[in-house]
């Protein structure tokens, strides 16, 4: 049971070093841009939230990994299009993290992580990608005016924790 829950704890955890290692990545490319700068926080303050798990179960924290050395996107609009899908990803991640899971700790912090995922990351991604996608299409429908980051709404609250997602 204790491989099992290291296991899950391991997929987790790497998942949002990758997730806050791209983001940082975008914003080396592209600035400090909107919601990139603001959700790179986020993946940090989850990290965070999986790491005293691993101290209550008496399970070694994975060693992080370095960064990849992937290709930066080439646009903002690809940018945007890689966060929304990282964001599904993680989502279905904790789908599968949460099945089977027993200890209750463990089943808030991945139901609080993928519902920060599910209800602020992807649809400030979502909103970045159709941003973008107007902009290099000025014609198309649903052309908005709106500020990258979803219009300024400030700190959003990812399920018990305070990040700056939206």
């Amino acid at each position: 049971m204790q491989k099992q829950l290291e296991t899950k704890l391991n997929k987790a955890l790497m998942d949002e070093y990758h997730a806050r290692n791209t983001y940082r990545k975008i914003i080396d490319t592209f600035g400090s841009v909107r919601p990139f700068s603001n959700i790179v926080e986020a993946e940090q303050v989850h990290i965070n939230f999986l790491l005293p798990l691993y101290e209550k179960y008496s399970i070694p924290v994975p060693v992080e990994p370095a960064p990849s050395e992937t290709m930066p996107p080439r646009s903002m609009r690809e940018a945007c299009r890689i966060a929304v899908q990282a964001e599904e990803e993680n989502i279905s991640l904790y789908d599968d993290l949460l099945q089977g899971t027993e200890e209750p700790d463990v089943i808030e912090v991945f139901q609080q992580l993928q519902a920060a995922s599910r209800d602020h990351h992807l649809p400030a991604f979502r909103r970045c990608l159709e941003r973008e996608t107007n902009r290099t299409n000025p014609g198309s429908a649903g052309n908005s005016r709106r500020r990258a980051g979803g219009g300024g709404k400030g700190k959003g609250n990812c399920r018990g924790h305070k990040c700056r997602c939206n």
